[in-house]
């Protein structure tokens, strides 16, 4: 039986996935089966090319190929519907796993025996390697999800949407799939489902995922339409929310929108129109004071980002 079945999406990334599935071959152990299922989402550059060249390297490589791109929530659901272990975890094209790392995550899965396990990971820019802790301070020990949401003014799990930094018992079916058609913040949705739905989780202190930052393609660093979909990311989260719930959301809404304003310059006139009128509506549909909250709970520069947007503000 297989026991790991790890989803690797991938759009032109050429550059970088050698990387990602040559760490993936050095995890390969003795010890369980682990499959590989790479899910090509419509690449237009040499991926197909290289995803074949670690056919011998990883035996068993499942493939999928998108003809149109379909999003990185999209292929991360491709890759689910055919995964075949007891767990699954996530590899995006562009990062890379420690020797050993995928062993002692299984490990501490096989030991705490709880719906998801959540881990740390290694941030990389050029050669700075820089160790960030996933927010929960108890660790090797089973908590409730649903503990791992508030409080609304602190850093907490859902904060922490990362779906590669961690491992997940693949029953829980539903739950680990992605909402359709999200192109970036697909995972804000997916981590606030998981913390409020399933029944059990841990955090354990393992490094060893090591996620790339500064990717000239990372849909982070493009001012397309694309990016628009962390509004639509967040129309799921606040749906969804009870209303013990609404001041953490509202308040995770507006950090991030202050963020796309700070970097609002990379739109063109035409998107950032379009940014301008979401984002109004956006905060529109926040009860008054759940927004006022929310707004004041901000560093005083960025809540003033937000001021053009506010119900009876000037306008942005």
């Amino acid at each position: 039986m297989i026991t790991l079945s790890v989803v690797v999406p991938v759009r032109d990334g050429a550059a970088y996935l050698g990387d990602a599935l040559t760490s993936l071959a050095r995890n390969r152990t003795p010890e369980f089966d682990t499959e590989v299922i790479v899910v090509d989402d419509g690449s237009a550059d040499a991926t197909p090319e290289v995803i074949e060249d670690f056919r011998r390297d990883l035996p068993g490589l499942t493939v999928v190929r998108n003809p149109a791109p379909a999003g990185l929530a999209g292929a991360r659901n491709a890759g689910l519907k055919l995964a075949a272990g007891r767990y699954v975890t996530f590899l995006d094209a562009d990062d890379w796993l420690a020797p050993g790392y995928l062993s002692r995550l299984v490990a501490a899965a096989d030991g705490l025996r709880c719906d998801f396990v959540r881990v740390d990971h290694v941030q990389v820019e050029g050669r700075r390697r820089e160790t960030h802790r996933a927010p929960q301070p108890r660790r090797g020990v089973v908590l409730d999800p649903r503990d791992g949401i508030l409080p609304a003014d602190r850093t907490t799990m859902v904060d922490y949407p990362y779906a590669w930094a961690g491992i997940y018992r693949r029953e829980l079916g539903d739950l680990l799939t992605f909402p359709a058609g999200l192109h970036t913040a697909e995972d804000r949705p997916w981590i606030w489902r998981l913390h409020r739905l399933a029944r059990s989780y841990a955090v354990v202190s393992l490094a060893g995922v090591y996620y790339r930052r500064g990717v000239t393609a990372s849909l982070t660093r493009i001012g397309d339409e694309r990016q628009l979909h962390f509004f639509d990311a967040y129309d799921i989260v606040l749906d969804e929310a009870e209303p013990l719930f609404l001041p953490k959301a509202a308040r995770n809404l507006c950090a991030l929108l202050a963020h796309h304003v700070e970097l609002a310059g990379r739109f063109t006139p035409a998107v950032r129109a379009r940014f301008d009128e979401r984002a109004r509506t956006a905060l529109a549909r926040l009860p008054r004071e759940t927004l006022t909250e929310a707004i004041g709970g901000l560093e005083p520069e960025r809540a003033t980002l937000l001021g053009p947007y506010l119900p009876g503000g000037p306008r942005a």
